[in-house]
């Protein structure tokens, strides 16, 4: 799959917590064009290439000390509005610079990077279980939107804290059935996403993403379940395509592979979680 480099429009960015911004960007023909420039067999660049669980590396402008790209999960994509969304923790000096870019300004991203999640060939009938924790319920957005456009049926269950740091709960509604699990009980719940019922019911897939000890517990409840899983990791990264060996996992069918250019998704029978 073919990667450009690209300067895109913040259009908005919404401050959603403390920790967390939504930035909306918007890339325009000239834009595109711009990043074509140079091959000459090549056509536009098409938003609809651009796959659930894929990610994009923004370059940090205007900054001392972050000097790599920073790889973010694409939260959503608008194809016909050329619109891509990124849900961002501030977590370091450069997503905190991200978290404070202002409207107007241009960022420039590579996109798009990795491999996404497996898709249904017969999405009729179809129910999976999207799962997701903190900012782990960013790719799960776009995934559950191209589930119902395809004709599937998908589920959410959404942990969190508190009910006041759930993320874009209105939107994931628009796509299925959500189910929640607080930490305090103030919503949903009450306790670990995994103490949710919802987790065990009969899916045909559960795909999930969020902290590592989340997607370790519910890859074995799916395993238990007989229930196929695909998480997606989130291993430190740097290049984003597999240069710089910094987001190495070990495999149990290739040995060690970068996930920045085998994954970030992953079934989970792949993965060393079950020895």
């Amino acid at each position: 799959m073919r990667k450009i480099a690209l300067d895109m429009v913040v259009t908005e960015n919404r401050r959603l917590t403390d920790s967390y911004s939504l930035l909306i960007l918007k890339a325009s023909e000239k834009d595109i064009d711009a990043a074509m420039e140079g091959c000459t067999s090549c056509e536009n660049f098409d938003f609809s290439e651009i796959r659930p669980g894929q990610f994009v590396q923004v370059r940090i402008d205007d900054s001392k000390t972050t000097f790599l790209r920073r790889p973010v999960s694409v939260n959503f994509v608008s194809p016909a509005d050329k619109e891509l969304h990124l849900l961002v923790r501030r977590a370091g000096e450069g997503t905190r610079a991200l978290c404070e870019i202002s409207k107007d300004e241009k960022v420039n991203v590579v996109l798009p990077l990795g491999n996404g999640f497996t898709l249904p060939d017969t999405p009729e009938a179809y129910r999976p279980l999207l799962v997701g924790g903190g900012v782990g319920v960013a790719p799960l957005l776009y995934l559950g939107k191209v589930l119902v456009d395809m004709g599937a049926q998908p589920s959410f269950l959404l942990a969190a804290k508190t009910a006041e740091d759930l993320l874009l709960l209105n939107s994931f509604r628009e796509y299925g059935a959500v189910y929640i699990s607080t930490d305090n009980g103030s919503i949903g719940v009450p306790g670990l996403v995994t103490e949710n019922p919802a987790l065990t019911r009969p899916w045909d897939m559960i795909y999930c993403c969020g902290p590592m000890p989340m997607m370790k517990a519910v890859a074995r409840i799916a395993r238990q379940n007989s229930t196929p899983c695909e998480v997606s990791l989130e291993n430190t990264m740097a290049c984003g395509l597999g240069a710089c060996l910094c987001c190495v996992e070990d495999t149990a069918d290739h040995g060690n592979v970068c996930v920045c250019t085998e994954g970030p998704v992953f079934s989970t029978e792949r993965l060393k979680w079950f020895d």
